[in-house]
């Protein structure tokens, strides 16, 4: 099977093992991920803060190479995501606005997680499990932009979304109920008002951390980095210790599958998931 892909610009970066685990866990399931041809930045968090016209014309630029290839196209970032879906349906609206890059419409942009999942990869999953992750409990974290706003987004459940939950039970682990699945992580907050990101991500640990999880299982590069990269800083605060792997979910997929390059992966988390791994006899 052969999918446009948008990889955006964090894959080569922060979320580095997200793109290895990604592209690892779609060559098992026979999925060849054929990125566009000079594709640019999206505008993700900057462009829509300051000029309207950018928060359409970047995404559409990308979506009108797209197009040509007939293809649905699937990201793997949130915001990528975010603005791809904004700025098709502002385009594609003839009441919206008219930009110079025309969009049809005629191709689907879905996120790696929506694709992997609501796509006919059941089968295909549970035979490539080798390892079900048993005794490892997780909590789904979809953040604010896989979901909302839901009229862009066209997210059926956005308040309660299940995808991941489900996904997570079928690698073999508990998926453990928390009520913090969508709620912000601070997303680029983190560098202009680092005390309001802070505040927003030590209070989603400390929720993890009450539903008594093991881990944090994610689908954005933002809110990986900001939950495992800021672990230290907020425990030192508090005075008290606090540390949770955060995951990528095609890094568990991964694991279950037994693809190599699992370690790999794992050695580039801030807060080790190893000795966890270890723990559980998974690793």
């Amino acid at each position: 099977m052969r999918i446009s892909f948008f990889p955006g610009c964090s894959l080569e970066g922060t979320a580095r093992e997200f793109g290895e685990s990604i592209q690892s866990v779609c060559k098992s399931l026979d999925v060849r991920l054929e990125e566009i041809k000079d594709w640019s930045c999206c505008g993700a968090s900057s462009a829509h803060c300051t000029s309207e016209y950018l928060s359409i014309a970047l995404p559409a630029r990308n979506l009108s190479i797209a197009e040509k290839t007939g293809k649905d196209l699937v990201t793997p970032c949130a915001a990528c995501f975010s603005r791809l879906k904004t700025a098709a349906a502002m385009i594609t609206d003839e009441s919206k606005a008219d930009f110079e890059f025309p969009c049809t419409g005629k191709i689907s942009i879905l996120h790696i997680l929506e694709f992997l999942c609501q796509h006919d990869f059941s089968e295909k999953i549970d035979k490539l499990i080798k390892k079900p992750l048993k005794n490892l409990k997780a909590v789904s974290y979809y953040g604010c932009l896989l979901v909302r706003p839901p009229e862009i987004t066209d997210a059926e459940h956005w308040e309660d979304p299940t995808t991941l939950d489900i996904l997570v039970s079928r690698l073999g682990a508990e998926s453990v109920f928390w009520p913090y699945k969508t709620e912000c992580c601070g997303g680029s907050l983190v560098l202009t008002r680092v005390d309001v990101a802070k505040k927003l991500i030590s209070r989603l640990l400390d929720m993890a951390g009450e539903a008594d999880a093991d881990c944090i299982v994610t689908a954005c590069p933002l809110c990986q980095a900001n939950l495992d990269t800021r672990q230290d800083e907020i425990a030192s605060e508090k005075g008290v210790g606090q540390e949770i792997p955060v995951f990528y979910f095609t890094e568990l997929m991964g694991l279950a599958f037994g693809l190599e390059g699992t370690g790999k992966w794992f050695r580039r988390h801030i807060v080790d998931p190893r000795p966890l791994l270890k723990s559980k006899n998974l690793i």
